[in-house]
């Protein structure tokens, strides 16, 4: 009788992990499409204009590669990012000046960009919300600045490298809907749609005929600091 109570608990334990090995989607390659709300500071707002920002942003990724690529009106922004190496490579097609220049982004410009912070203490708090057709529930988490924060993740779908999120390697689920911190700007970044397709390949070597520059320079450029 105990052998074939402890089997059929097996059983149960086995035919619970097929289900949820079956539920869940994963992803090499593919593009996803998110939202983007600018959460700007009173300072911020007199000197940003948010009506000629993008209100989505495209991520095409495959594997630990990923590639933003944003239209800014005179020019064309590509960002292009290893999350095998924390490296990256921004690109500025600039085709009424018939210029173009690349520029190189260490681990360090990359902490730079978010500030330094290191988010960390991932809770998920039984709070459940579907976003974009997927069941996620709400996690709170915070940073090594001690501030606290909040977001929506998934165990439905699984992203590779590229595509997680700077920051959540730790979280044990996918962020659907979170708060992303670029130049000191925040923004509320929430998935619309993902979808599985052959992308790339994608590269940080700087292509042929991109004049390299620093990234204080091509800052310089774009009228940045």
């Amino acid at each position: 009788m105990f052998k074939s109570i402890k089997t059929g608990v097996l059983a149960i334990i086995l035919i619970g992990t097929a289900i949820i090995a079956k539920a869940q989607k994963t992803f090499e390659a593919g593009t996803i499409i998110y939202g983007v709300e600018y959460l700007l500071t009173d300072e911020q707002k007199k000197t940003i204009d948010t009506s000629i920002l993008p209100s989505e942003s495209k991520v095409e990724f495959n594997g630990s590669l990923a590639k933003v690529q944003v239209d800014m009106g005179l020019g064309i922004l590509k960002i292009i990012n290893d999350a095998s190496v924390n490296n990256a490579l921004i690109l500025v097609d600039i085709p009424m000046l018939q210029k173009q220049y690349a520029a190189k982004m260490s681990k360090e410009d990359l902490d730079k960009q978010m500030g330094y912070l290191i988010f960390s203490d991932f809770k998920a708090t039984g709070e459940k919300q579907n976003v974009a057709g997927y069941n996620t529930e709400k996690y709170t988490y915070k940073d090594n600045k001690g501030a606290d924060y909040e977001l929506w993740a998934t165990t439905e779908i699984k992203l590779p490298k590229g595509a997680t999120p700077r920051g959540f390697t730790e979280l044990k689920a996918t962020a659907i809907k979170f708060m992303n911190i670029q130049d000191g700007v925040k923004t509320l970044t929430t998935l619309k749609n993902i979808q599985k397709g052959n992308v790339g390949p994608f590269s940080i070597e700087v292509p042929k005929g991109y004049e390299l520059k620093t990234i204080a320079e091509l800052n310089a450029l774009r009228g940045g600091n």
